[in-house]
């Protein structure tokens, strides 16, 4: 192989496999001589990949950790693998799964060849994935176009479905995505409207970049000078300031640390209680109080989420729990409970 850097792209594919390569096999490998592979071995060291030799007649190369992540070359089921992967986590907004990795995914997608893609594509529509909680699904089309976007400072056109069904068209600066573990936001810079805006990515259609850049504007931050940790603190504020706070006050048949692990962290961690309290029966794993009574605890916090979504989530918690507050949390789990309880009889 004598095309110096498609032999060096080779040789990099070799040593990214997890063994050690012995130099005579890597010669024969590229058809080269064992000093070439040498040479070689330097240059790859010298942009930055910390390849390893072992002196002896069983020593050879091998590719090991460095202090920074060097380019990688993937083959092509690596490649689709990888997107595959991204894609279906992104999508639906898995707990954990975070911008980074759509920024991954819309480099990846970037740079794959037109039949990698296609594949990508065939296996991203012929796999149901089984989802959990109320988090809408996305198509990470969408949010590749977002981010890349977002990352190239780029303007964005799309079509937008507002809460009651209204369809409009945006044009935007995108600055941010922000993922709250159920659903993804953009934060971005309404030119229409002048003004910042946060848009729920699955309502987001069409989107496309116009190819105009921009300078960033900085974000309206008490208290900073932009930046991703700021966008998530604009982005708390924001939607804080649009939806109603409900002041949580539940008590629970069963021990702190077994309601928490059920919950989600942004209805906040209750509180152990001596006792369950009136009207709670056996909870799994309940201890006794100082007073005999079985151990509960209680959960006063506050939040923004939807009541149906609270409702639900504590519905899951799979102990016996009473509301003692806000009331339209009380008033609408009475109703849910009696909704449920005339399709159960109604099956009978």
């Amino acid at each position: 192989m004598t095309d110096t850097p498609a032999r060096l792209l080779k040789l990099l594919s070799l040593l990214q496999t997890p063994r050690e390569w012995p130099g005579g096999e890597l010669a024969e490998r590229l058809d080269v001589s064992p000093r070439t592979i040498r040479r070689d071995i330097d240059r790859l060291r010298e942009l930055g990949y910390p390849v390893e030799a072992s002196r002896g007649s069983v020593g050879g190369y091998r590719l090991v950790a460095g202090a920074a992540l060097p380019p990688l070359v993937l083959d092509d089921e690596e490649a689709v693998a990888i997107a595959v992967g991204l894609r279906a986590g992104a999508g639906h907004a898995i707990e954990g799964v975070d911008e980074a990795s759509v920024r991954a995914l819309a480099k990846l997608e970037q740079v794959l060849p037109s039949r990698l893609r296609h594949r990508v594509s065939a296996l991203q529509n012929a796999t149901v994935p089984l989802t959990r909680g109320d988090g809408a699904t996305i198509d990470p089309r969408t949010l590749t176009t977002l981010a890349a976007a977002a990352t190239g400072q780029e303007r964005l056109r799309f079509s937008y479905r507002s809460g009651d069904g209204t369809e409009t068209k945006r044009q935007v600066e995108p600055y941010r995505l922000v993922s709250t573990g159920r659903r993804w936001y953009l934060v971005a810079y309404d030119l229409l409207r002048e003004d910042w805006r946060t848009f729920r990515v699955d309502r987001v259609s069409e989107p496309f970049a116009t190819g105009a850049r921009f300078t960033a504007r900085p974000l309206p931050v008490e208290g900073g000078e932009g930046g991703a940790e700021d966008a998530a603190r604009y982005f708390a504020r924001s939607m804080a300031s649009r939806l109603p706070e409900l002041r949580l006050d539940v008590r629970f048949a069963a021990p702190a640390e077994f309601v928490a692990a059920r919950l989600p962290p942004t209805l906040g961690v209750p509180e152990p209680e001596p006792g369950p309290g009136p009207g709670l029966g056996s909870g799994p794993g309940l201890g006794s109080g100082s007073d005999g009574e079985e151990a509960g605890c209680r959960l006063r916090s506050s939040c923004t989420d939807s009541l149906e979504w609270v409702a639900l989530r504590l519905a899951l918690v799979e102990c016996e729990f009473t509301v003692e507050g806000p009331p339209e949390l009380a008033a609408y789990m009475e109703s849910l409970g009696a909704r449920l309880t005339r399709a159960a009889s109604a099956g009978r």
